[in-house]
């Protein structure tokens, strides 16, 4: 008799294991392997009423502190557009460029909007909005320089751009060029100054800006080098909130908002697709 009862609790035992009975108290795994009590980004906004949105923070005029240490910018503008057409509060988060997606991926904020280019390699980590920014990339040196006005004429150059950018992929596109990474945008422009550096790649918007802004003794010297569609970044499986977000600034764009605040920022009309 003994011997029956341990055979049948041995029984159980695996059939449970085989079923993935919850045992040991080991979650569940859902289809798309997320444990059953895991939360869409979508029920966490709706339950917070806040969205939580990261960008570097210092890359005027898209996004940046100012005087009175608030958080201003196109990205602040456009982040606070959706989310009051979400019917939740925008909330900033600024984190280095280099953690940014890691940060999203962990959960630490609900969507990048800084500035990310759309590219096949961010693809394979995180699911894009449609572009909210059409702009592209440009050679920039200081006014005295004559000698470099198209991609090939950085053979040769010592070149600053920001490490991890789409702006190191251009640069590190011509052979020969001397590459040097950066953190902070502030950094290479001041050694484009200063002559540390002979050239520098950026985004046409932020340098027309900063030239102005700051008077400073650079130039833009060559025509768009290449094309940058400018998407928001969201986790994989979210494509509720995706809908949501694209339907906001298809909205936003219908109405004229986009236009205002684009003109606010930059002076002119959005570059079409």
């Amino acid at each position: 008799m003994k011997k029956k009862v341990i055979l049948l609790i041995i029984t159980f035992f695996l059939i449970s294991l085989i079923e993935g009975c919850n045992f040991f108290g080991v979650k569940e795994e859902s289809s798309e392997g997320k444990s059953n009590d895991d939360q869409s980004v979508l029920a966490r906004i709706e339950k917070s009423q806040e969205l939580n949105v990261a960008f570097e923070g210092t890359y005027p005029p898209f996004n940046f502190l100012d005087d009175n240490d608030e958080f201003q910018g196109f990205d602040v503008d456009i982040s606070n557009e959706i989310a009051e057409r979400l019917g939740v509060k925008a909330n900033f988060i600024a984190t280095k460029w280099d953690g940014l997606i890691g940060g999203l991926k962990a959960d630490k904020f609900d969507i990048i909007i800084g500035q990310m280019t759309v590219t096949e390699e961010r693809k394979k980590s995180v699911d894009f909005t449609d572009p909210y920014v059409i702009t592209g990339s440009v050679l920039v040196t200081r006014e005295d320089t004559n000698d470099i006005t198209k991609l090939e004429d950085i053979k040769g150059k010592k070149v600053g751009v920001g490490g991890g950018t789409t702006f190191e992929e251009v640069a590190n596109s011509v052979e020969g060029a001397d590459v040097k990474l950066y953190k902070a945008v502030s950094d290479y422009i001041q050694d484009l100054t200063n002559e540390r550096l002979d050239v520098i790649i950026n985004d046409q918007l932020l340098i027309s800006y900063n030239i102005k802004e700051n008077k400073l003794p650079i130039k833009i010297a060559s025509d768009i080098v290449n094309k940058d569609e400018i998407g928001m970044a969201v986790n994989k499986g979210n494509e509720d909130f995706i809908k949501k977000v694209n339907t906001a600034l298809t909205e936003m764009k219908d109405d004229g908002t986009y236009n205002e605040i684009y003109k606010k920022w930059f002076g002119t009309e959005p570059i079409k697709n």
